[in-house]
C-alpha cells in the first residue's frame, strides 16, 4: 500500500511594523504582542489540526504573514518542533519563511536558520529608492541588498519579490531593474505586477484619480519582457508570477496550485483537507480567544461540493505552465477549443494549459470554460 501523499502546513504570523499601501493581506500593526501567548496558541492550533489530519508527514512548511521575520526564533523553533512531533517530516522537507529586508530582521536570519528554516522569501519589492518610498517600504535599496547578502549566507535556498508595472515605470527602466535582480544569482524570483486591491490605501488614491498604473498593451509589454528575460537567464516562469531554475520551484506553493491538501493555522489561515475548506478567525485577538475557548482557532469548516472542488482546482491549476488534466463533466471542452483557436489555451486531449497571452486574460477565461 502506498504511503499517503505528504501534507503542507501554512503558519500565519499577522503582525507588521506598518501597513503597506498596496497590501490587502491579513496583517495588523500592534504596539505590543504577547509572544508567549501567541506561541502557545500557534502550537495548540497546530495540534488540533494534526488530530483531524492524522497519518500524514509534512513535505513543506510556510511561515507567511504579515511579517514572519518579526517572529522570535524560539517561536519558530517551537512551532517546528510541535509540527515534527505531531506529523513527522519527510527527509528533504522545505521550510520557508517570508522576511522583510530590514537590518533588524536580517540580524535574526542566523537564528532562524538554526531553528530549522531552510528557505527564505525576501520582500525586496524594488531596486529603486523612490519606488520603495512609493510602496511604503521601510528599507532602502542598500539595506535590502545587505539583507539579501545575509540571507544567501544563512539559508540553503533564497527567493525574493519585486513589484513592477508601477506608475510611470518605463519598459527600459524595468529591463534594467530586472537585469540587476537576475544578476544576484538567486534560484527563484517572484515578480508581481502592481494591482490595486479593494480596501487598500492605493485603492483610495485610485478612486480619487490620484494613482494610475500601466494597463493594456503597456502592462502586456512589461509582462512579455519579464518572461523573455527570466527564461533567457534560466529562470523560466512556472506560475503566473513565479520564476525558478528547474528543481528550485516553491514546493509549498505547488501544493496550492496542484490542489493538494494543506493545513492552515494562525489568524485568518485557510486550509484544504479532504474536500473540507477550513478558515481561522481573522483578527488576532479573536483567534487567540477562540484558541483559549476551544483549543483551536477555527471559524468555519465547509464541505465542498464536487463542482466547487473542480472550480478551485481549475482556478489554481491554470496559473501554472504545466497546466492541468480536466474532467469534461466540469470543463466545457468546446469552449476550451474556442480559446485554443484564439491562442489563449493549449490542449492535448484532456490536458489543458494557458499560453502567455491567456495568462493576461486568465480571470475571463476561467468562467468561460467552467460548467455550472
Amino acid at each position: 500500500m502506498n504511503a499517503p501523499e505528504p501534507l503542507a502546513l501554512y503558519v500565519h504570523w499577522p503582525f507588521c511594523v506598518s501597513k503597506c499601501p498596496y497590501c490587502d493581506f491579513n496583517s495588523h500593526v500592534r504596539d505590543d504582542v504577547d509572544q508567549a501567548r501567541f506561541r502557545d496558541a500557534l502550537v495548540a492550533d497546530l495540534r488540533h489540526e494534526a488530530s483531524v489530519l492524522p497519518g500524514r508527514r509534512l513535505g513543506s512548511i510556510f511561515f507567511g504573514g504579515g511579517t514572519p521575520s518579526l517572529m522570535p526564533p524560539h517561536t519558530v523553533a517551537a512551532v517546528l518542533a510541535a509540527a515534527e512531533d505531531a506529523w513527522g517530516f519527510v527527509d528533504d522537507i522545505e521550510i520557508t519563511l517570508e522576511a522583510n529586508p530590514s537590518s533588524v530582521e536580517a540580524a535574526r536570519f542566523g537564528d532562524l536558520a538554526a531553528a530549522g528554516v531552510s528557505r527564505v522569501s525576501l520582500g525586496l519589492q524594488a531596486l529603486d529608492d523612490a519606488a520603495l518610498a512609493f510602496l511604503g517600504r521601510a528599507h532602502d535599496v542598500r539595506e535590502g541588498l545587505a539583507a539579501l547578502d545575509t540571507a544567501q549566507a544563512a539559508f540553503a535556498r533564497v527567493s525574493f519579490d519585486l513589484i513592477y508595472a508601477r506608475p510611470g515605470q518605463s519598459l527600459a527602466a524595468w529591463e534594467g531593474e530586472l537585469a540587476r535582480a537576475i544578476g544576484f544569482g538567486t534560484e527563484h524570483l517572484s515578480l508581481y505586477q502592481l494591482t490595486i486591491e479593494p480596501g487598500t490605501r492605493f485603492a483610495t488614491l485610485a478612486a480619487k484619480g490620484e494613482l494610475a498604473i500601466p494597463e493594456g498593451d503597456d502592462a502586456a509589454d512589461l509582462f512579455e519582457t519579464t518572461q523573455a528575460m527570466t527564461a533567457g537567464a534560466g529562470l523560466p516562469r512556472y506560475e503566473v508570477s513565479n520564476h525558478a531554475r528547474v528543481g528550485a520551484e516553491s514546493r509549498h506553493n505547488l501544493t496550492y496550485w496542484r490542489y493538494r491538501d494543506y493545513a492552515g493555522i494562525g489568524p485568518g489561515a485557510h486550509g484544504r483537507r479532504g474536500g473540507v475548506a477550513t478558515v481561522r478567525h481573522r483578527k488576532p485577538e479573536n483567534w487567540l480567544a477562540a484558541v483559549d475557548r476551544n483549543g483551536h482557532g477555527t471559524q468555519s469548516e465547509d464541505v465542498l461540493t464536487a463542482q466547487e472542488r473542480a472550480s478551485e482546482a481549475l482556478v489554481m491549476g491554470l496559473r501554472m505552465t504545466e497546466g492541468i488534466v480536466v474532467d469534461p463533466a466540469f470543463v466545457d471542452l468546446a469552449a476550451v477549443d474556442r480559446l485554443v483557436a484564439q491562442g489563449l489555451l493549449m490542449r492535448d486531449g484532456h490536458h489543458v494549459a494557458t499560453t502567455e497571452a491567456g495568462i493576461l486574460l486568465l480571470d475571463s477565461i476561467l468562467p468561460a470554460i467552467a460548467r455550472d
